[in-house]
């Protein structure tokens, strides 16, 4: 079927984080919200029947994923990155941030390194600061509007510091590299070098634009599946996020036991969301036509940001993954809080401030989510070049 990405629909009083709650923010009634990553989409409709279907039974007991779960899940990996884990490997948990930190509690004692590369995604920070981990950051390098990974930096680091775990952002949030393999196996033969071991967040992995490829982090070679742990979700792919599921991969079977062992002692469980298993099944059996059609989607909202730096001078980071541009403002000569002032209260936007990225790394930028109808993104770049000039 024709998918459709135009229509605008409605989402306040829905309990939605994105539309509903602008005053617990601070933020203005009237800004258009393209901050957090929630697209504005509905669900494939596949899923949206299996979910009503649910609903019917009138159920909702304590659930468990079964064979056919399974079957889905390694059906999409095998089929669009040539992945295929073990049904032993996989720990089904509520969402990739709580796995990241069961990783860094299972994984690491308190007090040692954890490496992250700013700007990245906000939550990393958090999560290493909260369980008293030494936080370790090895910059990106932001050069001719792209960015690169410093290698000698990441290995001086890892080694002085005795990094025990670094958090792999692939594809990266916010900066929408998606890096190649030669990247990855740079990154991966340090780890490897220093005993270090990895958790890598592929949960944009679908949001991939050609020419670029995404690679799942273990395929680069056998011996780096032993020592990581990578995350992956269907919230992003097909905005379930409201849902609480995602699917952990661990191959190695001391870190899979420490990993349960740390999580076990949250209390949560492994009984996941019942709508989520539903959903999950579904969407990885029917969803990948939504995708690609979402997809080309997407690459005409970016061809509008791309439209409008050439018109305001504004820079942005070419999108190779994610549905998350970067935008850099360095041209304008603001300070972050005046550009923040500039997005607010000036253009009436609610994008997210580069800041939480990383302090320095991101005083200069906004990201801005592409993952809305077109014309809802046409009049948010129409009030902010309105804004700039």
């Amino acid at each position: 079927m024709i998918y459709d990405f135009n229509t605008v629909h409605n989402r306040k009083n829905t309990n939605s984080l994105k539309h509903d709650c602008r005053r617990q923010f601070g933020k203005p009634e009237e800004v258009i919200p393209l901050w957090v990553a929630d697209m504005d989409f509905m669900v494939p409709k596949p899923v949206e029947e299996a979910l009503v279907k649910c609903a019917r039974h009138g159920i909702f007991g304590y659930s468990e994923a079964g064979e056919s779960y399974w079957e889905a899940v390694l059906g999409w990996f095998a089929e669009g990155f040539g992945y295929h884990p073990q049904k032993e490997w996989l720990v089904k948990a509520p969402g990739v941030v709580f796995a990241a930190a069961m990783a860094i509690r299972a994984l690491t004692n308190e007090g040692d390194s954890v490496m992250i590369q700013r700007p990245v995604y906000h939550p990393f920070t958090q999560i290493i600061n909260d369980n008293n981990r030494k936080l370790i950051n090895n910059p990106l390098i932001y050069e001719n509007g792209s960015y690169r990974i410093d290698f000698v930096d990441f290995e001086r680091k890892i080694h002085e510091n005795r990094v025990k775990l670094f958090i792999l952002c692939s594809p990266h949030n916010p900066v929408g590299r998606v890096w190649t393999r030669h990247e990855l196996e740079v990154m991966g033969d340090i780890c490897l070098k220093y005993q270090c071991l990895i958790l890598s967040d592929e949960i944009h992995c679908d949001f991939v634009y050609a020419p670029h490829k995404h690679t799942v982090f273990p395929l680069i070679k056998p011996e780096l599946a032993d020592i990581s742990v990578i995350a992956t979700a269907p919230s992003k792919t097909f905005n379930l996020p409201g849902l609480q599921i995602s699917n952990i991969f661990i191959s190695n079977p001391e870190l899979r036991r420490r990993f349960i062992k740390e999580y076990d002692k949250t209390g949560y469980g492994h009984h996941l969301n019942t709508m989520g298993i539903a959903a999950c099944e579904c969407a990885y059996r029917y969803g990948r036509e939504w995708l690609n059609q979402l997809l080309t989607y997407l690459s005409g909202n970016m061809k509008l940001i791309y439209d409008f730096c050439s018109r305001t001078g504004v820079k942005t980071v070419p999108l190779e993954g994610t549905y998350l541009a970067w935008l850099d403002f360095s041209p304008l000569g603001l300070s972050h809080k005046e550009l923040d002032e500039l997005i607010i209260n000036k253009a009436g936007l609610w994008l997210s401030t580069g800041t939480i990225f990383g302090a320095q790394e991101g005083a200069q930028f906004q990201r801005i989510n592409i993952a809305s109808p077109r014309s809802v993104i046409a009049q948010a770049l129409n009030r902010l070049e309105r804004a700039v000039n």
